[in-house]
């Protein structure tokens, strides 16, 4: 094999794997001039012969104001400022919907490497000031659950190999995971913790293809505590990846989910369980994902993924059928269509796109019918407030891009929602069913047992409409700065869900500096 063609086809398809995340979403400006880091630079500097070291991080400290939305959890968003418990009582239990708070993440590294090996090491904390998100979902207590502190292990990990040379190569330890888009599996940098799995991956590269096989378990965050990956559940899978159609990168998959039924109970005790604290399950995805190429069609820009869902899911200890195992018959779609004016300054892009998943239409027939989102950076398709994930959902999202300037980038968006099935929830953006005891606006249960949204087949099926609007400023070499708003507008679902009660629209302010070091 010619070592130089097989460079240039690795070379090409990594240009494929992250240019499509540009075009997906906003993305806050690049550097104006590229950057090793500040600590690289003067090490480097200082000693010429220290190359094979990589020293670096990052400081993110973001500002977040929630009005009406908590995102998670999600069973309070777009509720009344207090709800009567119960129907029959003058009790009046106050509604905790409104947030405002601090993140900042901090992330260290260090890296090594040789030409057969390399090796890293980051270090990170999250921190969490003023955050009213808790366990219960109508009182403003508890731990934040995107704080993780003072320090643990994000990645660790010994890479061996040289796809220069060979065409197999071996990744070992703790680290990120993130295909595609990040439709299904991504490293969730938005979020204050992010995510990440214990485990291995080998790829194969050759000129033609290159595939991953991985085999991991889930890392599940404890606050003040060491994390540790969870020993029942588990997430394996191959992912092909070709360029050999021209302009095209096409990829396809086979994911398995399996997650054992201690899985709830061996989280329990973490102080940031949610969203861990999963439903037993093997799910397997087969799939497929074709994107255009960055500069191959004139313009205009495409994306088309599909994927179906076979196995079994275990219902929940209460309800309907409680601990039953159902077969698992889902699927989901996404297609995009965009084009950009290349010859108009700012080179202003416009694009649509329209997301499907399935949802369960009948409980009681042993077969269940939500799609699974497996392990998305959901932030990045379903509006920006982060109110949805893929499932049980149709959506449509128009998006406007420019960069008037080249260190600064303006996106908005208009999102439309309805429940795929009225027979099935409202999913959260972390993939929890948004769930509760209201029967028309007023909580019928005891006093803080929860109220929220039901499976309700006789309410409508839109959900609302979402607008954002997003800037970034690469303010230096080394730093950014970003910001946003987001209003939903309340569909016929969520009026219906509170209509005695009377529900709200929900608001969302962020501003955000990132510092690379």
């Amino acid at each position: 094999m010619n070592s130089k063609s097989l460079a240039g086809a690795v070379l090409s398809l990594a240009a494929l794997h992250f240019a499509p995340g540009v075009r997906a979403q906003y993305t806050p400006p690049p550097a104006p001039v590229p950057s090793a880091g500040f600590l690289n630079q003067e090490l480097h500097a200082w000693d010429p012969s220290s190359s094979h070291w990589d020293l670096g991080g990052s400081l993110r400290v973001r500002y977040e104001v929630r009005e009406n939305n908590l995102a998670s959890p999600a069973n309070n968003d777009f509720a009344p400022r207090s709800l009567r418990v119960p129907a029959s009582s003058a009790t009046v239990v106050p509604v905790a919907n409104d947030n405002a708070f601090v993140a900042d993440k901090l992330l260290v590294r260090v890296g090594y490497t040789e030409r057969w090996w390399s090796a890293r090491v980051e270090g990170r904390s999250s921190s969490v000031t003023g955050d009213r998100r808790g366990s219960a979902p109508n009182v403003a207590t508890g731990s934040s659950p995107e704080s993780d502190g003072p320090m643990d292990l994000h990645q660790g990990y010994v890479l061996l190999g040289d796809l220069h040379r060979f065409p197999l190569t071996l990744k070992a330890g703790r680290q990120e995971l993130s295909y595609g888009d990040e439709r299904l599996i991504g490293a969730f940098a938005w979020n204050n913790i992010g995510r990440v799995f214990d485990g291995a991956k080998m790829r194969w590269q050759t000129d033609a293809f290159g595939v991953d096989a991985f085999a991991t378990r889930l890392v599940v965050p404890d606050d003040n505590g060491f994390n540790r990956s969870n020993d029942y559940e588990h997430f394996s899978g191959l992912y092909l990846d070709t360029a050999k159609i021209p302009g095209v990168l096409t990829e396809v998959y086979v994911l398995s989910r399996n997650i054992g039924p201690g899985a709830a109970t061996w989280s329990a005790p973490f102080t940031t369980p949610a969203p861990y604290n999963t439903s037993a399950r093997d799910i397997f995805t087969l799939g497929g994902r074709i994107k255009s190429s960055t500069n191959g069609w004139h313009g205009v820009d495409a994306t088309l993924e599909g994927a179906a869902q076979f196995g079994n899911w275990k219902r929940p200890a209460t309800g309907i059928r409680p601990g039953q195992r159902d077969e698992q018959r889902a699927f989901a779609l996404s297609a995009l269509v965009g084009y950009t004016f290349n010859e108009v300054p700012s080179r202003p892009r416009f694009a649509l796109e329209y997301n499907f998943a399935s949802g369960d239409h009948d409980p009681n027939d042993g077969t269940h019918g939500t799609f699974d989102n497996l392990y998305p950076t959901n932030h990045r398709f379903y509006g920006y407030m982060d109110l949805a994930s893929w499932q049980n959902l149709h959506n449509v999202r128009a998006i406007a891009q420019c960069r008037p300037h080249p260190r600064v980038s303006l996106a908005a968006e208009g999102h439309l929602f309805w429940l795929a099935d009225t027979q099935d929830r409202f999913y959260s953006v972390s993939g929890a069913p948004r769930a509760g005891g209201v029967v028309n606006g007023v909580d019928t249960g005891a006093a803080g047992s929860g109220f929220g949204y039901g499976v309700n087949p006789g309410y409508d099926r839109f959900l609302g409409g979402e607008v954002d609007l997003i800037a970034g400023v690469a303010v230096t070499r080394l730093a950014t700065w970003e910001a946003g708003y987001g209003h939903y507008f309340r569909g016929g679902y969520i009026v219906n869900t509170f209509s005695k009660a009377g529900s709200q629209d929900a608001d969302w302010i962020f501003t955000q500096l990132t510092v690379r070091f």
